[in-house]
């Protein structure tokens, strides 16, 4: 129901609720109540928009994230040494969810930011945290995946994916080139926590015409999983 509103549906009526979220009116009404009634959303008698309130939902996720006070300045360092944008997102079904991000650049047109969700199967993120999924959790995931071309490279056979997603797993890293969007290039590894669980991917974006594939592979690489490594010992995890 709150994922109805967003960029260009800032003010929805009860029909167009009901639409977005496939339920008849009088269900759609009883929901726009009670969130009403809990300062969600407020209403000015024929549309409905979100109140400052709901963000208390997010903020209430990320705060539960107890690695992620430790994980900003970490990532901060390793941005600021190479001068490249980096992130850090867990796994939402079949997308990925932005939980931290350090910006030097704009090198993609979606503007990214914490909370920004993207498709796992295109993204190096998304890829490291597919691989980390058991066998059945992977079918649920892909099941729930559009394998459309965003780029002329996107990969969109789920048997070839599943054969990347095997060797992700086995180098423990995902190189994506300019599969999401033309000249972005990505490499990502896993943040493990407790028990061996991945519990998040880091990545470093860079523009395909500045960073070559050898440099993402080869120092760029070297410094994701120096990265990668700090913020599972500063969460009393062994490092990667």
């Amino acid at each position: 129901m709150i994922q109805s509103f967003g960029s260009g549906r800032e003010r929805l009526s009860l029909s167009e609720v009901a639409k977005l979220t496939g339920m008849t009116r009088a269900a759609a009404r009883r929901y726009l109540l009670s969130l009403q009634e809990l300062r969600f959303v407020a209403s000015d008698g024929k549309f409905f928009r979100l109140e400052p309130h709901v963000l208390t939902l997010g903020y209430a996720y990320l705060a539960s994230l107890d690695w992620l006070e430790f994980t900003q300045p970490i990532l901060r360092d390793m941005g600021g040494r190479l001068n490249e944008n980096c992130s850090v997102s867990v796994l939402d079904g079949a997308d990925i969810v932005y939980v931290a991000r350090v910006q030097t650049s704009r090198i993609i047109s979606i503007n990214l930011t914490v909370g920004t969700r993207l498709p796992a199967a295109v993204t190096s993120m998304g890829r490291v945290l597919l691989a980390a999924l058991l066998p059945e959790e992977l079918d649920r995931a892909l099941e729930a995946t559009s394998m459309r071309p965003y780029t002329e490279k996107t990969v969109t056979n789920v048997e070839e994916l599943k054969r990347i997603l095997k060797a992700v797993r086995e180098q423990k890293y995902a190189y994506v080139d300019q599969e999401l969007e033309n000249g972005l290039r990505s490499i990502a590894m896993p943040v493990i926590g407790a028990g061996d669980k991945v519990i998040a991917a880091i990545n470093i974006a860079a523009h395909a015409m500045r960073v070559k594939k050898a440099d993402m592979l080869g120092p760029y690489l070297d410094a994701l999983r120096e990265t990668a490594a700090k913020i599972s010992q500063q969460s009393s995890i062994r490092p990667l």
